[in-house]
């Protein structure tokens, strides 16, 4: 009997431990995932937000040792970077960016099997982020893809 009570406190004590950190989503693998733009050296994220809608507003910087202009900018899970079915949004006129500065772009429409994203608060969408910029000392036009995990917010 004395065997059968100890257990069953170890037992009580285990199962409470448990729905605690149930409780405190410990065990949800969203709330760890951590969120993630990486583009080439050339450009970076500062910072980003994806909403519920689809849209994401990403703060890009330069790293070029020259003044550029963004002509496009997208979003998609396919890493496509000119789709008629997944289009960029052109930026009109172009966003110039000066060595070393940095802007944000609003409204960045995201897209998932070829349709607008979106989904709740807490989810999480995984897909790239495109770039298409013209070298300003050159004419030369480039494109920046990197990867974008992000948390719905």
């Amino acid at each position: 009997m004395e065997f059968m009570i100890t257990y069953g406190w170890a037992i009580l004590i285990l199962a409470i431990a448990l729905v605690t950190l149930y409780s405190l989503g410990v065990f949800k693998a969203g709330s760890t995932a951590p969120n993630i733009c990486a583009l080439p050296a050339d450009v970076g994220c500062v910072n980003e937000a994806l909403f519920p809608t689809g849209l994401l507003i990403i703060n890009i910087q330069q790293a070029t040792p020259y003044t550029i202009n963004v002509v496009a900018i997208g979003c998609n899970d396919k890493g496509l970077t000119n789709n008629a079915l997944i289009p960029l949004n052109v930026i009109s006129p172009p966003v110039t960016i000066s060595i070393g500065g940095n802007y944000t772009f609003n409204n960045i429409q995201c897209y998932s099997n070829y349709l607008p994203y979106g989904a709740p608060i807490g989810s999480t969408y995984t897909g790239y982020i495109i770039v298409n910029y013209t070298d300003l000392s050159t004419g030369f036009q480039h494109t920046a893809q990197g990867s974008l995990i992000q948390q719905v917010k």
